[in-house]
């Protein structure tokens, strides 16, 4: 007979930071999380399920949290009653044991049941935002090409604002035109201020 946990870490997984401590208080001997990014097939979840031996416990943070529905819930529980495994779910205050909440009441089951879509949906709406956030926020180490363009660009920017002619950056610049200097020069905001070129870049008209 084992106690195991599950956490489908649609957050983070500081979020899960006081379940994770019941379940190792409880006694889990492994406490499974799940990443965000595998919402909809939960590879580890299936592979706990189908571990489970009779007379086993699991440990879930909330039935949302592990289940997508009430069709699974439904099948879960059926499945567990076979095996003769413990539920025990903490946030839902149900223990199929009957030992560990003895206030909880049919009332409250039945709520939770009803309210099991909306919640996985949330949960669902969470992960998937967290999952696209880490994909926006991904920033990787700039190469050596894109680090020499870069520098080059602030090398320009510099030069400028230095007091130097266009003609000297260019010389140094490593372009073979000098529009090129001027683009880089527009592409940082940099006003044009000496010589005959003054004031901001300017589109060229199309000829007609």
């Amino acid at each position: 007979m084992a106690k195991v946990g599950y956490i489908f870490v649609a957050t983070s997984s500081s979020d899960y930071a006081e379940e994770r401590a019941w379940m190792e208080q409880y006694g889990c001997v492994q406490v499974v999380e799940e990443a965000s990014g595998l919402e909809k097939t939960r590879p580890l979840w299936k592979q706990l399920v189908a571990s489970l031996d009779r007379g086993d416990e699991i440990v879930v943070c909330k039935f949302s949290n592990a289940l997508r529905k009430t069709k699974e819930l439904a099948a879960f529980v059926e499945d567990c009653r076979v095996k003769a495994i413990r539920i025990i779910s903490i946030k839902d205050k149900i223990d199929t044991a009957n030992e560990l909440f003895p206030d909880t009441k049919p009332s409250q089951v039945l709520e939770m049941i009803g309210s099991l879509t909306e919640e996985c949906l949330a949960l669902r709406r969470a992960a998937t935002h967290l999952v696209q956030l880490k994909k926006n926020l991904k920033v990787g180490k700039p190469t050596a090409k894109k680090l020499s363009r870069l520098e080059r660009e602030k090398n320009i920017v510099n030069m400028y604002k230095d007091g130097q002619t266009i003609d000297d950056i260019f010389a140094v610049s490593g372009f073979t035109s000098r529009s090129s200097v001027f683009r880089i020069l527009n592409k940082y905001g940099v006003t044009l201020n000496r010589g005959p070129h003054r004031g901001p870049m300017k589109k060229r008209a199309k000829a007609e």
